[in-house]
Protein backbone atom coordinates (compact mmCIF):
# COMPACT_ATOMS: atom_id res chain seq x y z
CA UNK A 1 0.00 0.00 0.00
CA UNK A 2 1.20 3.68 -1.11
CA UNK A 3 0.30 6.55 1.22
CA UNK A 4 1.14 10.27 -0.01
CA UNK A 5 3.78 12.34 0.39
CA UNK A 6 1.91 14.59 2.73
CA UNK A 7 0.85 11.41 5.14
CA UNK A 8 4.32 10.31 4.79
CA UNK A 9 5.99 13.27 6.25
CA UNK A 10 3.19 12.98 8.81
CA UNK A 11 4.85 9.81 9.88
CA UNK A 12 8.25 10.54 9.81
CA UNK A 13 7.73 13.44 11.26
CA UNK A 14 6.39 11.31 14.28
CA UNK A 15 9.40 9.42 14.27
CA UNK A 16 11.27 12.57 14.94
CA UNK A 17 12.69 12.93 10.79
CA UNK A 18 13.25 16.20 10.16
CA UNK A 19 10.95 17.80 7.45
CA UNK A 20 9.88 21.26 6.21
CA UNK A 21 6.60 22.87 7.62
CA UNK A 22 3.36 22.21 5.24
CA UNK A 23 -0.31 22.03 4.61
CA UNK A 24 -2.75 20.22 2.73
CA UNK A 25 -5.12 22.26 0.54
CA UNK A 26 -7.86 20.35 -1.59
CA UNK A 27 -8.87 24.16 -3.14
CA UNK A 28 -6.85 27.44 -4.48
CA UNK A 29 -7.96 29.62 -1.50
CA UNK A 30 -6.90 26.75 1.20
CA UNK A 31 -3.24 27.04 -0.90
CA UNK A 32 -3.14 31.06 -0.62
CA UNK A 33 -3.93 30.17 3.30
CA UNK A 34 -1.19 27.80 3.62
CA UNK A 35 1.13 29.77 2.18
CA UNK A 36 0.14 32.88 4.56
CA UNK A 37 0.04 30.12 7.59
CA UNK A 38 3.49 29.51 6.81
CA UNK A 39 4.58 32.95 6.50
CA UNK A 40 7.62 32.04 4.57
CA UNK A 41 9.04 33.91 1.71
CA UNK A 42 8.99 31.00 -1.22
CA UNK A 43 6.63 28.22 -0.61
CA UNK A 44 6.14 25.16 -3.16
CA UNK A 45 2.96 23.87 -4.19
CA UNK A 46 3.38 20.07 -4.79
CA UNK A 47 0.46 17.49 -6.67
CA UNK A 48 0.00 15.27 -4.42
CA UNK A 49 -0.80 11.69 -6.49
CA UNK A 50 1.12 8.26 -6.03
CA UNK A 51 3.62 8.40 -8.72
CA UNK A 52 7.29 9.96 -8.72
CA UNK A 53 8.55 12.84 -11.49
CA UNK A 54 5.78 15.14 -10.45
CA UNK A 55 8.08 18.13 -11.15
CA UNK A 56 9.19 17.36 -14.40
CA UNK A 57 5.35 16.89 -15.29
CA UNK A 58 3.91 20.28 -14.09
CA UNK A 59 3.11 18.99 -10.49
CA UNK A 60 5.73 21.17 -8.09
CA UNK A 61 5.72 24.63 -8.93
CA UNK A 62 7.29 27.52 -6.02
CA UNK A 63 5.36 30.24 -5.26
CA UNK A 64 6.99 33.48 -4.23
CA UNK A 65 3.48 34.93 -2.42
CA UNK A 66 0.54 33.49 -0.76
CA UNK A 67 -1.55 34.67 -4.63
CA UNK A 68 1.16 32.86 -6.74
CA UNK A 69 0.28 30.13 -4.69
CA UNK A 70 -3.17 30.14 -5.07
CA UNK A 71 -2.85 30.58 -8.74
CA UNK A 72 -0.09 27.65 -8.82
CA UNK A 73 -2.74 25.56 -7.17
CA UNK A 74 -5.56 26.36 -9.29
CA UNK A 75 -3.20 25.01 -12.43
CA UNK A 76 -2.17 21.93 -10.76
CA UNK A 77 -6.07 21.25 -9.01
CA UNK A 78 -7.92 19.05 -11.45
CA UNK A 79 -4.66 18.29 -13.77
CA UNK A 80 -4.13 15.14 -15.34
CA UNK A 81 -0.25 14.42 -14.38
CA UNK A 82 1.64 12.60 -16.60
CA UNK A 83 5.01 11.04 -15.61
CA UNK A 84 6.95 8.25 -15.96
CA UNK A 85 5.22 6.45 -13.11
CA UNK A 86 1.89 7.28 -14.17
CA UNK A 87 2.16 5.60 -17.73
CA UNK A 88 0.29 7.72 -20.64
CA UNK A 89 -2.99 7.95 -18.86
CA UNK A 90 -1.79 10.58 -16.31
CA UNK A 91 -3.50 10.46 -12.73
CA UNK A 92 -6.67 13.19 -11.65
CA UNK A 93 -4.56 15.89 -9.19
CA UNK A 94 -7.13 16.24 -6.38
CA UNK A 95 -5.35 17.84 -3.61
CA UNK A 96 -1.59 19.56 -3.48
CA UNK A 97 0.95 19.98 -0.37
CA UNK A 98 1.94 23.73 0.49
CA UNK A 99 5.38 23.32 1.87
CA UNK A 100 7.73 26.10 3.40
CA UNK A 101 10.79 26.89 1.14
CA UNK A 102 14.18 25.65 2.21
CA UNK A 103 17.63 26.89 1.37
CA UNK A 104 18.88 24.32 -0.25
CA UNK A 105 22.49 23.44 -0.73
CA UNK A 106 23.43 19.49 -1.59
CA UNK A 107 20.58 17.08 -2.56
CA UNK A 108 21.09 13.55 -1.52
CA UNK A 109 19.06 10.52 -1.82
CA UNK A 110 18.02 7.96 1.00
CA UNK A 111 15.98 4.87 1.00
CA UNK A 112 15.59 1.56 3.31
CA UNK A 113 14.48 -1.26 1.84
CA UNK A 114 14.13 -5.48 1.93
CA UNK A 115 16.90 -7.17 -0.01
CA UNK A 116 15.57 -10.51 -0.68
CA UNK A 117 18.95 -11.70 -2.09
CA UNK A 118 20.82 -11.43 0.95
CA UNK A 119 17.68 -11.67 3.15
CA UNK A 120 18.93 -8.05 5.11
CA UNK A 121 17.97 -4.91 5.27
CA UNK A 122 19.05 -2.29 2.63
CA UNK A 123 19.69 1.52 3.32
CA UNK A 124 21.04 2.94 -0.28
CA UNK A 125 23.09 6.05 -0.36
CA UNK A 126 23.97 8.32 -3.63
CA UNK A 127 25.18 12.12 -3.76
CA UNK A 128 22.72 12.00 -7.02
CA UNK A 129 20.24 13.25 -5.40
CA UNK A 130 16.98 14.63 -7.11
CA UNK A 131 17.29 12.45 -10.20
CA UNK A 132 15.96 9.07 -11.23
CA UNK A 133 17.83 6.41 -8.92
CA UNK A 134 17.40 4.11 -11.51
CA UNK A 135 19.72 6.02 -14.23
CA UNK A 136 22.20 7.08 -11.81
CA UNK A 137 22.13 3.09 -10.62
CA UNK A 138 22.44 2.02 -14.87
CA UNK A 139 25.55 5.44 -15.63
CA UNK A 140 27.31 6.16 -12.63
CA UNK A 141 26.61 2.70 -10.19
CA UNK A 142 29.96 3.69 -8.43
CA UNK A 143 27.72 7.27 -6.80
CA UNK A 144 25.73 4.82 -4.61
CA UNK A 145 26.33 3.59 -1.64
CA UNK A 146 24.55 0.06 0.36
CA UNK A 147 24.82 -1.07 3.68
CA UNK A 148 23.50 -3.97 4.65
CA UNK A 149 21.69 -4.50 7.91
CA UNK A 150 21.21 -7.78 9.78
CA UNK A 151 17.72 -7.98 10.59
CA UNK A 152 18.99 -9.58 14.30
CA UNK A 153 21.67 -7.00 14.90
CA UNK A 154 20.03 -3.56 13.78
CA UNK A 155 21.55 -0.56 12.37
CA UNK A 156 24.85 0.41 13.72
CA UNK A 157 26.67 2.94 14.42
CA UNK A 158 29.67 2.74 11.89
CA UNK A 159 27.01 1.80 9.69
CA UNK A 160 25.62 5.29 10.05
CA UNK A 161 29.11 6.99 9.72
CA UNK A 162 30.02 5.31 6.75
CA UNK A 163 26.70 6.22 5.21
CA UNK A 164 27.55 9.87 6.08
CA UNK A 165 30.87 9.66 4.73
CA UNK A 166 30.19 8.15 1.54
CA UNK A 167 27.52 11.43 0.98
CA UNK A 168 30.54 13.57 2.18
CA UNK A 169 28.75 14.97 5.30
CA UNK A 170 31.07 16.68 7.79
CA UNK A 171 30.83 15.49 11.62
CA UNK A 172 27.95 17.64 12.46
CA UNK A 173 25.77 17.18 9.73
CA UNK A 174 27.07 12.91 10.39
CA UNK A 175 25.53 13.31 13.77
CA UNK A 176 22.26 14.61 12.71
CA UNK A 177 22.26 11.81 10.08
CA UNK A 178 22.09 9.54 13.19
CA UNK A 179 19.06 11.04 14.25
CA UNK A 180 17.69 10.65 10.71
CA UNK A 181 18.81 6.81 9.76
CA UNK A 182 17.26 5.58 13.34
CA UNK A 183 14.18 7.31 13.17
CA UNK A 184 13.27 5.86 9.67
CA UNK A 185 14.58 2.35 10.71
CA UNK A 186 12.25 2.18 13.41
CA UNK A 187 9.13 3.40 11.29
CA UNK A 188 10.77 0.73 8.95
CA UNK A 189 9.99 -1.91 11.40
CA UNK A 190 7.33 -0.84 13.50
CA UNK A 191 5.28 -0.12 10.89
CA UNK A 192 5.74 -3.18 8.75
CA UNK A 193 6.97 -0.78 5.77
CA UNK A 194 8.20 -2.41 2.41
CA UNK A 195 10.06 1.19 1.26
CA UNK A 196 11.24 3.86 2.83
CA UNK A 197 12.45 6.74 0.18
CA UNK A 198 13.47 10.41 0.29
CA UNK A 199 14.57 11.69 -2.71
CA UNK A 200 16.08 14.51 -1.67
CA UNK A 201 17.09 14.59 1.45
CA UNK A 202 18.72 18.29 1.09
CA UNK A 203 21.39 19.85 3.19
CA UNK A 204 20.25 23.24 3.91
CA UNK A 205 22.95 25.94 3.91
CA UNK A 206 22.87 26.08 7.47
CA UNK A 207 24.10 22.05 7.70
CA UNK A 208 20.22 21.08 8.77
CA UNK A 209 19.06 18.13 6.80
CA UNK A 210 15.40 17.64 5.64
CA UNK A 211 13.18 14.70 4.22
CA UNK A 212 12.02 17.29 1.13
CA UNK A 213 9.97 14.09 -0.45
CA UNK A 214 8.98 11.28 1.33
CA UNK A 215 7.58 8.17 -0.35
CA UNK A 216 6.35 4.87 2.05
CA UNK A 217 5.42 1.82 1.09
CA UNK A 218 3.60 -0.70 3.38
CA UNK A 219 3.14 -4.58 3.46
CA UNK A 220 -0.82 -4.94 2.61
CA UNK A 221 -0.37 -8.25 4.28
CA UNK A 222 0.55 -6.67 7.86
CA UNK A 223 -1.69 -4.00 7.45
CA UNK A 224 -4.03 -5.95 9.81
CA UNK A 225 -1.50 -4.80 12.60
CA UNK A 226 -1.63 -1.44 11.72
CA UNK A 227 -5.51 -0.01 11.58
CA UNK A 228 -3.70 3.53 11.22
CA UNK A 229 -1.70 3.15 8.49
CA UNK A 230 -4.36 1.25 6.58
CA UNK A 231 -6.52 4.14 7.21
CA UNK A 232 -4.26 6.65 5.17
CA UNK A 233 -5.59 4.25 1.91
CA UNK A 234 -6.58 6.60 -0.72
CA UNK A 235 -8.84 4.92 -2.80
CA UNK A 236 -8.71 7.47 -5.73
CA UNK A 237 -5.02 6.55 -6.31
CA UNK A 238 -5.82 2.67 -6.91
CA UNK A 239 -6.96 0.82 -10.00
CA UNK A 240 -10.33 0.38 -9.22
CA UNK A 241 -10.44 -3.09 -10.28
CA UNK A 242 -7.55 -3.57 -8.04
CA UNK A 243 -9.76 -2.26 -5.31
CA UNK A 244 -12.30 -4.32 -5.89
CA UNK A 245 -10.48 -7.24 -5.57
CA UNK A 246 -9.19 -6.49 -2.78
CA UNK A 247 -12.42 -6.41 -1.23
CA UNK A 248 -13.46 -9.79 -2.05
CA UNK A 249 -10.33 -11.51 -1.27
CA UNK A 250 -8.81 -11.75 -4.78
CA UNK A 251 -5.32 -10.71 -5.78
CA UNK A 252 -5.43 -8.84 -9.00
CA UNK A 253 -3.19 -6.59 -10.54
CA UNK A 254 -3.61 -4.98 -14.08
CA UNK A 255 -1.33 -5.22 -16.62
CA UNK A 256 -0.82 -3.78 -20.58
CA UNK A 257 -1.49 -7.29 -22.09
CA UNK A 258 -4.80 -8.49 -24.31
CA UNK A 259 -4.45 -12.22 -22.40
CA UNK A 260 -6.79 -12.37 -19.19
CA UNK A 261 -5.71 -14.23 -16.74
CA UNK A 262 -7.58 -16.51 -13.69
CA UNK A 263 -5.34 -18.60 -12.22
CA UNK A 264 -5.20 -20.41 -8.75
CA UNK A 265 -1.73 -19.64 -6.59
CA UNK A 266 0.50 -16.95 -6.97
CA UNK A 267 3.18 -19.39 -8.45
CA UNK A 268 1.27 -21.22 -10.98
CA UNK A 269 -0.20 -17.20 -11.71
CA UNK A 270 3.25 -15.60 -11.91
CA UNK A 271 4.31 -19.60 -14.12
CA UNK A 272 1.29 -18.79 -16.83
CA UNK A 273 2.20 -14.66 -17.75
CA UNK A 274 5.72 -16.44 -18.30
CA UNK A 275 4.05 -18.76 -20.44
CA UNK A 276 1.96 -16.44 -22.32
CA UNK A 277 5.09 -13.98 -23.03
CA UNK A 278 7.01 -17.42 -24.02
CA UNK A 279 4.47 -17.88 -26.35
CA UNK A 280 4.21 -14.90 -28.15
CA UNK A 281 1.70 -13.35 -26.25
CA UNK A 282 0.94 -10.50 -23.43
CA UNK A 283 -0.89 -10.81 -20.04
CA UNK A 284 -3.71 -8.23 -19.41
CA UNK A 285 -4.00 -9.09 -15.53
CA UNK A 286 -2.20 -11.60 -12.75
CA UNK A 287 -5.02 -12.75 -10.99
CA UNK A 288 -4.50 -15.50 -8.15
CA UNK A 289 -8.09 -17.02 -7.34
CA UNK A 290 -6.70 -18.60 -4.03
CA UNK A 291 -7.04 -21.67 -2.82
CA UNK A 292 -10.37 -21.87 -1.96
CA UNK A 293 -12.02 -20.82 -5.47
CA UNK A 294 -15.56 -21.23 -5.43
CA UNK A 295 -18.41 -20.51 -8.10
CA UNK A 296 -18.66 -17.27 -6.61
CA UNK A 297 -15.20 -15.94 -6.67
CA UNK A 298 -15.11 -16.99 -10.28
CA UNK A 299 -17.53 -14.99 -11.61
CA UNK A 300 -16.12 -11.98 -9.38
CA UNK A 301 -12.74 -12.78 -11.15
CA UNK A 302 -14.79 -12.68 -14.82
CA UNK A 303 -15.98 -9.49 -13.66
CA UNK A 304 -12.30 -7.90 -13.02
CA UNK A 305 -10.83 -9.44 -16.29
CA UNK A 306 -14.22 -8.60 -18.85
CA UNK A 307 -13.64 -4.62 -17.34
CA UNK A 308 -10.55 -4.47 -19.31
CA UNK A 309 -11.56 -3.60 -22.69
CA UNK A 310 -8.14 -4.88 -24.40
CA UNK A 311 -9.00 -7.94 -23.38
CA UNK A 312 -9.05 -10.23 -26.76
CA UNK A 313 -9.13 -13.95 -24.82
CA UNK A 314 -9.20 -15.48 -21.38
CA UNK A 315 -7.10 -18.13 -20.00
CA UNK A 316 -8.52 -20.27 -17.31
CA UNK A 317 -5.57 -22.59 -15.63
CA UNK A 318 -6.58 -24.19 -12.20
CA UNK A 319 -4.76 -26.60 -10.61
CA UNK A 320 -7.21 -28.75 -8.21
CA UNK A 321 -5.60 -29.34 -5.06
CA UNK A 322 -7.54 -27.67 -2.27
CA UNK A 323 -10.27 -26.45 -4.75
CA UNK A 324 -11.84 -29.06 -6.85
CA UNK A 325 -11.78 -28.79 -11.04
CA UNK A 326 -15.41 -29.80 -11.22
CA UNK A 327 -16.92 -26.94 -8.99
CA UNK A 328 -14.44 -24.15 -10.39
CA UNK A 329 -15.88 -25.59 -14.32
CA UNK A 330 -19.01 -25.04 -12.96
CA UNK A 331 -18.29 -21.40 -11.91
CA UNK A 332 -16.79 -21.24 -15.21
CA UNK A 333 -19.98 -22.28 -17.08
CA UNK A 334 -21.92 -20.24 -14.62
CA UNK A 335 -20.18 -17.02 -15.01
CA UNK A 336 -19.50 -17.21 -18.68
CA UNK A 337 -23.36 -18.19 -19.71
CA UNK A 338 -24.21 -14.92 -17.25
CA UNK A 339 -22.01 -12.20 -17.79
CA UNK A 340 -22.18 -13.32 -21.56
CA UNK A 341 -18.34 -13.75 -22.19
CA UNK A 342 -17.60 -12.38 -25.75
CA UNK A 343 -14.19 -12.83 -26.15
CA UNK A 344 -12.41 -16.27 -26.18
CA UNK A 345 -11.82 -18.88 -23.69
CA UNK A 346 -9.07 -21.51 -22.93
CA UNK A 347 -9.41 -23.76 -20.08
CA UNK A 348 -6.56 -25.99 -18.73
CA UNK A 349 -7.67 -28.10 -15.43
CA UNK A 350 -5.72 -30.09 -13.77
CA UNK A 351 -5.54 -31.76 -10.36
CA UNK A 352 -8.44 -33.05 -8.65
CA UNK A 353 -11.87 -34.35 -10.05
CA UNK A 354 -10.20 -32.97 -13.16
CA UNK A 355 -11.37 -35.42 -15.87
CA UNK A 356 -15.40 -34.66 -14.23
CA UNK A 357 -14.31 -30.55 -14.73
CA UNK A 358 -13.13 -31.04 -18.11
CA UNK A 359 -16.93 -32.99 -18.77
CA UNK A 360 -18.35 -30.26 -17.23
CA UNK A 361 -17.15 -27.83 -19.85
CA UNK A 362 -17.59 -30.38 -22.84
CA UNK A 363 -21.17 -30.58 -22.15
CA UNK A 364 -21.73 -26.85 -21.79
CA UNK A 365 -23.27 -25.04 -24.50
CA UNK A 366 -20.43 -22.69 -24.32
CA UNK A 367 -17.21 -22.17 -26.63
CA UNK A 368 -14.30 -23.57 -24.60
CA UNK A 369 -10.79 -23.90 -25.79
CA UNK A 370 -9.70 -27.33 -24.05
CA UNK A 371 -6.03 -27.16 -23.22
CA UNK A 372 -3.65 -30.35 -21.24
CA UNK A 373 -0.54 -29.01 -20.63
CA UNK A 374 0.51 -25.38 -19.54
CA UNK A 375 2.41 -24.62 -22.96
CA UNK A 376 -0.79 -25.71 -25.03
CA UNK A 377 -3.02 -23.20 -22.75
CA UNK A 378 -0.39 -20.73 -23.82
CA UNK A 379 0.01 -21.67 -27.29
CA UNK A 380 -3.82 -21.43 -27.74
CA UNK A 381 -4.79 -18.45 -25.82
CA UNK A 382 -2.41 -16.38 -28.14
CA UNK A 383 -3.58 -17.92 -30.83
CA UNK A 384 -6.91 -16.85 -29.68
CA UNK A 385 -5.92 -13.54 -28.78
CA UNK A 386 -4.59 -12.77 -32.42
CA UNK A 387 -7.57 -14.32 -34.05
CA UNK A 388 -9.54 -12.29 -32.11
Amino acid sequence: MNVHEYQAKELFRSYGVAVPEGRLATTPAEAEEAAKRLGTAVTVVKAQVHAGGRGKGGGVKLAKSPAEAKQHASEILGMTLVTHQTGPEGKLVRKVYVEAGSDIARELYLALTLDRATEDFAIIASTEGGMDIEEVAEKTPEKIHTEFIDPNVGLQGYQVRKIAAALGLDKGQAGKLDVFLKGLFRLFLEKDASLVEINPLVVTGGGDLFALDGKLNFDDNALFRHPEIAELRDPDEEDPRERAANEIDLAYVGLDGDIGCMVNGAGLAMATLDMIAVCGGSPANFLDAGGGADTEKVKEAFKLILQDEKVKAILVNIFGGIVRCDLIAEGVVAAADELGVGVPLVVRLQGTNAPEGRQILAESDLDITPAETLQEAGEKAVAAARGA
